[in-house]
């Protein structure tokens, strides 16, 4: 079995972030209250050739918190793990502090 999945071309490997189920005091948040569509790059193809032969990198790299489509993707398991490739274009932004 794969312990490693290295994504070919312009697609991204992701694992989406879970928001918690409930706070630090124990209450327990509603589904619809925190739901934002992300996760973390775990690892990037390295890119397309366009029609004149030159390289174009992916936009994201590895580590990047990343906004994703509501629908889309193709999902991978690994061992326990549930993974999603997208195709570089797929992904609408990058997160940040």
């Amino acid at each position: 079995m794969a312990k490693r999945l290295m994504p070919l071309l312009n697609r991204v490997l992701v694992e989406k972030i879970v928001p918690p189920a409930k706070t630090h005091a124990g209450i327990l948040l509603p589904e619809t209250s925190n739901k934002l569509n992300s996760g973390k790059v775990l690892a990037v193809g390295p890119g397309l050739r366009d029609k004149s032969g030159n390289h174009v990198p992916v936009a994201v790299k590895e580590g990047d918190t990343v906004l994703l489509p509501e629908y889309g993707g193709t999902t991978v398991k690994l061992g326990e793990k549930e993974y999603h490739l997208y195709r570089d274009e797929d992904i609408m932004g990058t997160l940040h502090d």
